[in-house]
């Protein structure tokens, strides 16, 4: 794991494995992949059929021998194999042929706040087998918090808030390092199940995969509207197609534990800060990142949860990666930054 920026400014690739989505940066080259981290293989022969967004739209519509995965959840790698083989894919032959021209060639990969020594394992095992000779772990808080644009280097409090599709990390940094931090096992994804339970159990509708979950339309809390939605999905008893029209105000309720277990994490990681750094936030607020922090009204709602204003960042979903990339290019001032470090 890298004790400075002098470390990641060694590497040329810099990749991010969400539980949603998998995206890789290249020195001077931005961004150039940003994919699904979904896999769909036939059972029968062990062939990978599709990756990324082809198999993300076959999750739900495919036949018994093939099988759609999710190599990545919470942030970890899974399913080793699975996931080298998706990334290879993803990557593309070009690119590969490229990374193998070049002996020494480093990879930085975004890694969990206060991830297990098998977690980090995993990671390296799954880049080392794209051809890098090292690879650099870094904390994705303080990815997302540079790829936000916050004075991390400063003595200042800054709150992050990365919200992924399995957990929510919740980080308080100053100096470069970070304060506070909290995991809440809660993301996107029980956001989504907590909607299809409210709409199963009052309306006996199944919805259909979270892929294509209504919620932009129903969630639409930003702009206040509290007109009634309608929402499409499968009879209980019938079996048959059928379209019900759910309250706004119902369906904020039914996500309201979730949302409670962010709160609660936002709240612990205060109690453990000073009083001068949380003075700070008081004006500063919160920053949000994350695929999840694109939820239509999810800052209304944690400013009104904790008192204080919630930003989300500019392009949330990218954050950690080009927090990550701006590293890389040396685009962070040349400060003792140990990203693992908590």
């Amino acid at each position: 794991m890298p004790e400075s920026l002098e470390h990641l400014r060694r590497c040329s690739v810099a990749v991010d494995l969400g539980a949603a989505r998998t995206r890789v940066y290249v020195k001077n080259s931005g961004l150039v992949v940003d994919e699904p981290s979904v896999a769909a293989v036939n059972t029968r022969t062990g062939a990978l059929i599709a990756v990324g967004e082809l198999a993300e739209r076959m999750t739900g519509r495919t036949p018994q021998h093939i099988r759609v995965c999710r190599p990545v959840s919470g942030g970890t790698v899974v399913d080793i194999d699975m996931a080298q083989r998706m990334l290879r894919h993803l990557i593309g032959d070009k690119l590969r042929r490229a990374w193998r021209r070049k002996p020494t060639l480093r990879i930085a990969a975004c890694t969990p706040h206060d991830s297990e020594p098998l977690t980090q394992r995993a990671a390296v095992e799954t880049l080392t087998a794209l051809g890098a000779r090292r690879v650099e772990l870094a904390n994705t808080l303080v990815c997302a918090a540079v790829g936000a644009g916050l004075p991390v280097e400063r003595p200042e409090a800054t709150m992050m808030v990365v919200c992924g599709a399995s957990t929510t990390q919740v980080a308080v940094l100053s100096l470069g390092s970070i304060v506070a931090a909290e995991t809440i096992p809660v993301g996107g994804h029980s956001i989504d199940h907590a909607v299809a339970e409210y709409l199963r159990g009052k309306h006996e509708l199944v919805m259909p995969h979270p892929t294509t979950r209504p919620l932009d339309l129903i969630l639409d809390v930003a702009h206040g509207s509290g007109e009634p939605a309608e929402v499409h999905g499968r009879d209980v008893a019938t079996g048959l197609a059928r379209s019900v029209v759910v309250d706004r105000e119902n369906i904020r309720r039914a996500i309201g534990t979730p949302l409670t277990a962010v709160l609660d994490g936002i709240r612990a990681v205060l109690r453990q800060c000073p009083p001068d750094l949380v003075a700070d936030l008081s004006d500063r607020g919160i920053m949000l990142a994350g695929g999840s922090a694109l939820l239509p009204g999810l800052d209304t709602m944690l400013s009104q949860g904790t008192g204080m204003p919630a930003h989300t960042a500019e392009r949330p979903d990218t954050c950690a990666v080009r927090g990550l990339g701006a590293m890389l290019e040396g685009k962070v001032r040349p400060l003792h930054l140990d990203p693992l470090a908590g």
